[in-house]
């Protein structure tokens, strides 16, 4: 009998994963076909290509794959595939402004999906920053963008964030 509990480490020899009819992600796990596979990274923000929970089509867990770098080609690339449908997040590429006004902070940017607004009541609750330089910025609505790399962005957009970073 199994813990239910316990942690299951996929070894990555021993999955493989495709698209099946009408794109749906899937895969062979420990020689078992599962024609409907469920993605979740355990750690978001921190390792966006580690510690990937692999689950049925219920949403019960089969195991987690520890880095998909280490999968084979096609299964790393559908894996990633899927974990960008799962996560979508537009990348940050100009800073525009950020003005301060009443209560909220009002953000112009540019990304990679063209520009957009965001509002924030108070930055702590709304700014997070997962190691790095990197930030996610999620907005009153649930919006949500990242920086990869706060430094690398040009002279005015790393002006526009001295008083939020």
């Amino acid at each position: 009998m199994s813990d239910t509990y316990e942690i299951h480490i996929f070894e990555p020899k021993s999955v493989m994963f495709s698209r099946g009819p009408g794109g749906v992600f899937q895969g062979v796990i420990g020689g078992k076909p599962y024609e409907e596979l469920v993605v979740f990274r355990a750690f978001p923000f921190l390792y966006t290509t580690k510690y990937i929970s692999i689950r049925d089509a219920k949403g019960e867990e089969l195991g987690i794959v520890r880095d998909i770098e280490k999968l084979d080609e096609e299964s790393c690339k559908e894996l990633d595939r899927e974990l960008q449908f799962r996560y979508f997040l537009p990348r940050v590429t100009r800073v525009d402004s950020v003005k301060h006004k009443t209560d909220l902070w009002l953000w112009e940017l540019q990304t990679t999906l063209g520009p957009t607004r965001m509002a924030m009541r108070n930055l702590h609750e709304h700014m997070q920053f997962p190691g790095g330089s990197r930030i996610i910025l999620t907005d009153i609505n649930g919006k949500r963008c990242e920086i990869t790399d706060w430094r690398a962005l040009d002279g005015h957009s790393r002006k526009q964030l001295t008083d939020v970073v």
